[in-house]
């Protein structure tokens, strides 16, 4: 009989990885109506039971709070599947007439969750709902300090699944999880796919383990309040943002970066949202407490109280602090506070001009950050694309609080806990995950064209070995000399370039080879020109004028060649 505790929880995870790929064997076979009826059923059940999970959650990882944590339940049990709805994710997906496509959806099979201790609760029905909704069997491996909160979500969800028709097994979690059950699970043959959220290490290994993974990495989130920003507005959302769940979520506010000039209007509106600004000495304290010599979190501080993290590093304050506030002077090694601090402790970096801001916060980035998520307060919307354009973020939120902004409460991105940072951040996707990125597409394509005509752009030429214009007019000449025919030379010549415009495909500067030149009356010189342009010019018995700069679209240059409804001029518009 096994004793040892890893080898149970690895004979666990056998087990009910064999019963979940089972189960999807019958599953697979579903209906959308089956499958959306399952979901639905599913995330009632999570949304009845949101308030408990996230009280629970609290009481056993002693992370964030349980008014916060109730809202992250709901994101996952009702603004997500109402996201969902409608969605097609099983069967055919969608015919395309005009490529003669059809595409197929076909579930990736069992996925391996990892949940982490930050987000216990929520993070189980996110995955499990997404899974489910992409046809998916479902195995989940709780974070060993969350295993109690992590498990009874998961029985909440298998019960609902069971009543609503799912086959029993679909929805599998591991009682006692351990490293090595994890990577068992990642790493286990009937596994399709993997979903990690957790640590840099275990994200890591899900992206070794041989299967396709969906990992994500660390934020540390810079915000730019611009010169144009409401700031008392920017400020109190900021507020909103850092103390939301006590800074649990990774897209939480780290560093507010803002020119000099704004200083004593921001350091206002944080005192009148209940932030503790810290002196020098405090600021030296919480350095020392909240980050490791290797820039890690410490996890006795990571989503406690601003009273309780002030108590740990020495000092005190009014017991309702909203934030704790500390001033840098710049980002990197020499500046500790300037990273993730998964607490509410909000970094104030302050600097001479926009072109300051905007190299602050892409070293806030740089600096255990890249991809993930960056916020600008601004109504310049110049500023904003500028910013958004420059910074190495997947997710540029704006005038929100960021945790609410980056995982769909308060913006049209899509509801998700898993927020993919990029190949930057050695990432498959820069998505927020939801549940296209677990099917795979199969299409069904049926022939629409012979292999020589494929290549427009190949014109036939004696030296690629084809037939060149001048040969072609002289064996028309003699083919028609043989019968007493003639001809002039140049009209054997349009007759030869009408046949190798068609053979080889029409191009622009095919159509005529020599410009036309412009009528005495004022003309219209195109840009663009489509399909549906020629057919209104056909039905009009109009000509459409175009210039060398003009765009004309494969299937309008098809439909005017042969009404010679194009007119090319040497003229730019």
């Amino acid at each position: 009989m096994l004793t040892d505790p890893d080898l149970l929880s690895i004979q666990d995870v056998r087990t009910k990885v064999e019963d979940a790929y089972a189960a999807w064997q019958k599953y697979r076979s579903f209906s959308q109506s089956q499958v959306d009826s399952i979901v639905e059923t599913v995330a009632a059940a999570a949304r009845a039971n949101a308030k408990r999970l996230a009280e629970l959650a609290v009481e056993e990882t002693g992370y964030g709070n349980a008014k916060d944590k109730l809202s992250k339940n709901l994101l996952a049990s009702d603004v997500l599947p109402r996201a969902m709805r409608g969605l097609k994710t099983i069967g055919i997906l969608r015919e395309i007439p005009d490529q003669k496509l059809v595409e197929i959806a076909v579930p990736m099979g069992v996925v391996a969750a990892i949940l982490p201790t930050t987000n216990p609760t929520s993070t189980a029905i996110y995955k499990t709902l997404i899974s489910l909704k992409a046809g998916n069997a479902i195995v989940i491996s709780p974070h060993p300090r969350a295993k109690i909160c992590s498990c009874e979500t998961v029985a909440v969800l298998q019960q609902a699944a069971l009543q609503a028709g799912a086959p029993p097994g679909l929805v599998q979690c591991i009682d006692n999880s351990t490293i090595e059950a994890t990577n068992a699970l990642m790493k286990h043959p009937r596994t399709g796919v993997i979903l990690s959220t957790g640590g840099g290490g275990i994200v890591r290994a899900a992206y070794s383990s041989g299967k396709p993974a969906f990992g994500v990495g660390p934020g540390n989130v810079p915000v730019l309040v611009e010169k144009s920003a409401n700031v008392e507005d920017a400020v109190s959302k900021v507020v909103e943002g850092k103390s939301f769940d006590f800074g649990t979520v990774c897209s939480s506010e780290q560093t507010i970066v803002a020119e000099r000039g704004l200083r004593d209007r921001i350091l206002a509106a944080l005192k009148a949202r209940k932030a503790f600004l810290c002196d020098a000495r405090q600021t030296e304290a919480l350095a020392k407490l909240l980050l490791t010599s290797h820039f890690t979190v410490n996890p006795d501080c990571v989503g406690q109280a601003p009273t309780k993290i002030a108590k740990m590093a020495g000092f005190a304050v009014p017991a309702d602090t909203s934030i704790l506030v500390v001033e840098i002077a710049g980002v990197g090694k020499d500046h500790p506070l300037s990273a993730e601090k998964l607490s509410p402790v909000l970094s104030l970096l302050f600097v001479a001009d926009f072109r300051g801001a905007l190299d602050a916060s892409e070293a806030i980035l740089r600096f255990g950050g890249l991809g993930h998520t960056a916020v600008i307060h601004a109504t310049d919307d110049a500023r904003i694309r500028e910013f958004a354009l420059r910074m190495p973020a997947f997710r540029i939120l704006v005038n929100t609080p960021a945790p609410q902004g980056s995982v769909g409460i308060t913006t049209g991105v899509f509801p998700a806990m898993t927020l993919g940072c990029g190949a930057a951040a050695g990432n498959i996707t820069g998505d927020n995950i939801g549940p296209l990125h677990l099917i795979n597409i199969k299409r069904l394509a049926y022939v629409t064209r012979k292999a020589e005509d494929a290549f427009e752009n190949l014109a036939p030429s004696s030296a690629s070995g084809g037939i060149d214009r001048d040969t072609v007019i002289a064996a028309v000449e003699r083919y028609l000399a043989k019968r007493g025919v003639e001809q002039p030379r140049p009209v054997t010549a349009e007759v030869v370039d009408r046949f190798l415009a068609a053979r080889r495909g029409p191009r622009l500067a095919e159509v005529p080879e020599s410009p036309a030149p412009l009528p005495t009356h004022p003309v219209e010189i195109s840009d663009f020109v489509c399909e549906d342009d020629v057919r209104r010019a056909i039905a009009q018995s109009k000509k459409i004028f175009i210039g060398p700069k003009t765009i004309v679209t494969p299937s309008a240059r098809d439909l005017a060649l042969r009404s010679d409804t194009l007119v090319l001029t040497d003229r730019a518009k």
